[in-house]
């Protein structure tokens, strides 16, 4: 298929991977953007926007990028720890004191400790940060079940949050994180800094940069969106009282599969409202300029990480099996980010940190290479699926000539 935009001709191999996806896996529309050394050198879109009225897919186009938010409240994260305004290892009740206290522990310690061998629900006090972005934090879901409305308006999840009880203890074992990831460290965000992690973003890197990325979209932008489609054969999902379902609608606030209104992905109230788990909206250059002003800066600008910084992001916390059982699909993570993945993400190396979206949109960074690089799709596949696989190692091989 013919697409639009350019690459380098070292990284000509990009843009034949880019047109094959059309070909090989049904693209409808999408985009790529690579920097390297702060420098872009591939920006390619092609496709459809909308397949309800055939709006072509153009280089401003943006689209629901879902858990690639969760790289956009990370750095924001990381970001604070290297200012020395967050220390990932401390209790997350240093700043938030209302967390510990919430919550009752059950049995016969008060405080959630071990009992006959077994732990007991409770313990938040030894939760941290850092638990929690490397999916530890044993809270993956929340307990209380709140409407759509009590979501979008922030502080009863807050609340919910507070109330809640570790389903282990602390540290000891994982489980993704969903949305309670974006809603606990957006928190942490908010008592540190006053700003909701959306509103901290756009302050703090995405204005300044000129970053076609947002948590809770503003109504300006919607006119740029794509709209998602869900490609055929999608795995079939668990029932709704599952671990897993709860954790990705949110105990059914959010639909999932289920893209429309009310409060599917296509929705623009879901869009506009700050979800800081799942909810970014981006183009492919928003994606690749935030992940390439984090390694190396852009057009000469400073690093918004120092390499110890990254050092610390890149540390292996989680991989394997998870509490609930989920099978070890090969995924790894460090603080905050996915790393490099030969089995189910491969990136570039030991320095690469990264998020997916359960579109199969891809974001991600690596100052060894001095590499920023962002996918986004509207037709839904799914997570590690091959069409940003496949643009990746056209990178890693246009780097290797």
């Amino acid at each position: 298929m013919k697409h639009n935009g350019w690459a380098d001709e070292r990284f000509g191999a990009v843009a034949d991977a880019f047109g094959r996806n059309f070909a090989d896996y049904g693209e409808l529309g999408a985009a790529v953007t690579v920097f390297v050394g702060g420098r872009k050198v591939v920006d390619l879109w092609g496709g459809i926007a909308d397949e309800r009225t055939g709006r072509p897919w153009t280089q401003d186009t943006i689209s629901p990028v879902f858990s690639c938010a969760k790289g956009v409240v990370s750095i924001c994260a990381h970001l604070l720890a290297q200012e020395g305004r967050l220390d990932l290892d401390a209790p997350v009740a240093r700043y938030w004191p209302e967390f510990a206290r919430g919550g009752s522990a059950r049995g016969d310690s008060a405080r959630g400790d071990f009992v006959q061998g077994g732990f007991v629900r409770g313990g938040k006090e030894g939760i941290t940060t850092r638990m929690v972005l490397g999916h530890r934090a044993g809270m993956p879901v929340l307990d209380r079940v709140l409407t759509f409305e009590e979501i979008a308006s922030w502080m009863p999840v807050v609340r919910a949050m507070e109330e809640q009880e570790p389903l282990w203890e602390p540290g000891t074992a994982h489980e993704y994180h969903g949305h309670v990831f974006g809603f606990l460290v957006g928190e942490v965000i908010r008592r540190i800094t006053g700003r909701t992690p959306g509103a901290f973003f756009r302050e703090v890197i995405g204005d300044k940069l000129g970053l076609p990325t947002w948590i809770g979209l503003p109504d300006s932008e919607a006119g740029r969106l794509a709209r998602l489609v869900e490609a055929a054969g999608r795995p079939t999902m668990p029932g709704p009282e599952s671990l897993v379902m709860r954790t990705v609608t949110m105990n059914g606030a959010f639909a999932f599969p289920g893209l429309d209104e009310p409060h599917g992905w296509n929705d623009p109230a879901l869009l506009r409202a700050e979800i800081p788990g799942a909810g970014a909206v981006s183009s492919a250059g928003g994606l690749a300029g935030l992940y390439a002003a984090a390694a190396t800066g852009v057009d000469g600008s400073a690093r918004l990480l120092t390499p110890n910084t990254v050092t610390d992001a890149v540390r292996e916390l989680t991989a394997g099996a998870s509490w609930s059982g989920f099978p070890d699909v090969g995924a790894r993570w460090g603080t905050g980010f996915l790393l490099d993945s030969p089995r189910f993400r491969p990136m570039l190396g030991g320095r690469s940190f990264g998020n997916d979206g359960a579109g199969g949109q891809f974001a991600f960074g690596d100052d060894e290479f001095g590499v920023g690089f962002g996918y986004v799709a509207n037709r839904m596949i799914g997570h590690g699926d091959a069409r940003a696989n496949r643009l990746i190692a056209a990178v890693r091989e246009s780097l290797g000539d």
